[in-house]
């Protein structure tokens, strides 16, 4: 009879290769149409939000980006101030007085979140369609225009971008950038069979009748761009992904800035899974898709990681009690030939599974066009792969430790 952790390791291994082939399956039949978009066929009026707090060094930048914008539907370029302590505002009124497009805001108070300084910005939105940019973020020229054409379809309540790093100087920025890729390519298939769950801050666009709709964001949320995006499609709305439209953002460039984003992303999936988790299973992609789809991949991550670390510990205690105990009674206590910790299946599997995600890591980043940047080096890939990786689930098991504990540190 099978012990609990070949069991455990069997239906992890399940898990693992049923999403891989479906992610292929999905490949396979929608490869032709990864860069495509809907062609523009009316000029909705829309009005870009920009919240910024303390984003003196970057917020010049993004207003030129949207001014730069060939769509001619942009109305209003609305920057939110967040009660900013440094020259932000100043900076923002130069604009304001230079472009009659450029609309400036003052919060009463700060906020404290984006969602908030975003759902002060909406109050000035009467347009057909409203979008976000994050002020450290800067939309190419034609990003916007090739969202447009998403919303002839009426079931479409919002279309997102996609989203890459700006900055690659650094090794951490480099394996973001890697990752932000990937995070695109599974975005768009996810598009194909109407699953996207999130709605990145760098550049959206929302029907505004749908985003009223939903009352707009969640403040108590720290990922509102998720929430939202379950609130949608909890009401029957579609989610576009414009793999053409690219906007460059900011990633972190030190390791303690990198951590505590993901913990902050983290935290605010787990108030979100627990917002929505009524609809688990229920009628709807929310949740017969999403939600499972969701919690299966954190379950997945953390039950690999502690596998791994069970499967290496032993080996390490076995080894030890191999080696150490036998200098004195010229025996060893136990030995490796004794003990088969890897049973030829298991690492069949185990190595099947890597093979598959450098296999996916591959055929993702052969889907980037970009040309401003060098392809990132097999080094990069690898340490990607095998090391990057597995920090997500060591992330997540601290984000519920941090979300029970109720701790605040962003």
């Amino acid at each position: 009879m099978p012990d609990l952790l070949t069991i455990i390791y069997l239906i992890y291994s399940f898990i693992a290769f049923y999403f891989f082939f479906l992610f292929s399956l999905i490949y396979a039949r929608n490869r032709k149409n990864i860069f495509s978009a809907p062609k523009l066929t009316k000029n909705y009026s829309l009005s870009m939000v920009v919240p910024c707090y303390n984003g003196e060094e970057t917020i010049g930048e993004t207003i030129q980006a949207l001014l730069d914008s060939d769509y001619s539907g942009l109305k209003k370029i609305i920057i939110v101030d967040d009660c900013s302590t440094d020259s932000s505002y100043e900076i923002i009124k130069k604009y304001v007085a230079k472009y009659r497009k450029v609309m400036a805001v003052k919060t009463p108070k700060n906020t404290g979140k984006a969602s908030g300084a975003k759902n002060y910005g909406a109050k000035f939105v009467n347009t057909e369609l409203i979008g976000f940019t994050d002020a450290d973020s800067y939309p190419q020229k034609d990003a916007i225009r090739k969202m447009i054409g998403f919303f002839d379809n009426k079931k479409i309540g919002a279309t997102t971008s996609s989203v890459l790093v700006t900055k690659r100087e650094k090794f951490i920025e480099k394996l973001q950038a890697i990752e932000y890729k990937i995070i695109v390519f599974t975005r768009k298939l996810l598009g194909f069979v109407d699953a996207i769950y999130v709605t990145p801050g760098p550049l959206v666009i929302y029907r505004k009748k749908a985003f009223d709709e939903v009352e707009g964001f969640d403040e108590n949320n720290l990922t509102e761009d998720i929430e939202i995006t379950w609130h949608l499609v909890s009401k029957g709305y579609k989610i576009g992904m414009s793999v053409p439209s690219r906007v460059y953002t900011v990633a972190p460039d030190k390791f303690r800035g990198w951590y505590r984003q993901r913990v902050r992303w983290n935290v605010g999936g787990i108030q979100t899974i627990n917002k929505y988790k009524k609809t688990f299973l229920g009628v709807g992609m929310l949740g017969t898709f999403i939600l499972p789809f969701f919690v299966s991949s954190w379950i997945l991550g953390i039950t690999g990681i502690f596998v791994l670390a069970y499967r290496v510990s032993q080996r390490i205690i076995v080894h030890y009690l191999s080696t150490t105990y036998s200098i004195g009674a010229q025996t060893a206590v136990l030995t490796l030939r004794e003990i088969n910790l890897t049973p030829n299946v298991l690492m069949f599997f185990g190595t099947a599974i890597l093979i598959l995600t450098l296999s996916f890591t591959f055929i993702a980043l052969s889907h980037s066009r970009e040309k401003e940047f060098k392809k990132p080096g097999i080094f990069s890939i690898l340490t990607y792969t095998f090391v990057y990786l597995l920090a997500y689930p060591l992330i997540l098991v601290t984000s519920i430790f941090t979300f029970i504990k109720g701790k605040k540190f962003w």
